[in-house]
């Protein structure tokens, strides 16, 4: 895969706002649902998704920018000091504990798996990265790279709950295996995510990868606005010509909030860290009112409104 960092076509020093932003407007323009006649289109999504996994993700983001994981989010090896061109140095030293020439001890059978299975799974690791590191460019290009099955797509549908919970939730792949999925802290409707190894496989070849999109289901109540919820907040006219305690929904129960005296409908109210889950922490419910009137005529209400009408005339 491409430079995450050019895929979602942002800088090195691009914020986190940033990189948000611009995965967002590459998921609205390529996602599949939108190009069913673009076969590139969903090519372009899963990109922009597989980079977002990485830049999205503080620790990861840090890991492939000091060069530990690939474009792919896989760990590199970089080699070791000490154990190359014949000379001893601290990085052999460092596992003289091991015992004998070998730094891993242990002897090994002729098919490189000696009595102790984490020896040698350690042993062959790095014995491979060390033939690796010697082989030139043209023996490295004519090594025959592993065959990789195909991956496959499902989409899971949640509600606004259940992303607030961090719920567990089982899906079945179109490979007819049912696999249990956490919701990801700071999940976006529509992103996609990439379940490594649960793909089509078949003998010989590495499976393929799962593609999990997630869809947030429509709420009676809330629309989303990134990690905040919007939501319209119905307030008797007394209480918005008085002022006092209404209770506000939230995803977790209601809670109390306070307005002032003569409050209008279309006003605003920021309830911090009632919206859903982000990366960072959560984001805010944004309560806007609008006043109820009555649905039984008060005939103090409207002797009232006459006389504000009457004294407007005047």
């Amino acid at each position: 895969m491409r430079n995450p960092y050019d895929v979602l076509g942002v800088s090195r020093s691009a914020s986190e706002a940033d990189i948000k932003k611009a995965f967002r407007k590459l998921a609205k323009t390529y996602h599949p649902d939108s190009n069913k006649d673009d076969p590139k289109a969903k090519d372009k999504f899963a990109e922009a998704n597989s980079a977002y996994e990485i830049l999205g993700d503080a620790t990861k983001r840090a890991q492939f920018d000091r060069g530990e994981i690939d474009a792919e989010g896989k760990p590199r090896f970089t080699g070791f000091e000490g154990f190359g061109g014949g000379r001893g140095g601290a990085g052999a030293e460092g596992f003289s504990g091991f015992g004998g020439g070998n730094p891993f001890g242990g002897r090994r059978s002729r098919s490189g798996f000696g009595a102790d299975p984490g020896e040698d799974f350690f042993s062959q690791i790095f014995e491979n990265a060390f033939r690796q590191g010697s082989e030139s460019p043209r023996q490295a290009r004519g090594r025959p790279r592993q065959q990789k099955g195909e991956d496959v797509e499902a989409t899971l549908t949640v509600t606004l709950e259940e992303v607030a919970a961090e719920a567990k939730k089982r899906v079945r792949l179109p490979t007819g295996r049912d696999v249990d999925v956490v919701i990801p802290k700071g999940v976006a409707d529509g992103q996609v995510i990439r379940l490594r190894g649960l793909g089509q496989g078949a003998p010989g070849v590495d499976p393929g990868d799962a593609l999990l999109t997630i869809a947030f289901a429509p709420h009676e109540r809330f629309t989303v606005e990134g990690s905040d919820l919007r939501l319209r907040l119905p307030v008797e006219i007394e209480e918005a010509v008085l002022g006092g305690a209404v209770r506000v929904p939230t995803l977790t129960g209601s809670v109390e909030m306070k307005i002032p005296p003569l409050t209008n409908s279309g006003r605003t109210f920021r309830l911090r860290g009632k919206g859903l889950p982000g990366k960072t922490g959560h984001g805010d419910l944004l309560a806007t009112t609008e006043i109820r009137l009555p649905e039984i005529v008060d005939e103090d209400l409207m002797d009232y409104a006459r006389r504000r009408l009457s004294a407007k005339a005047k």
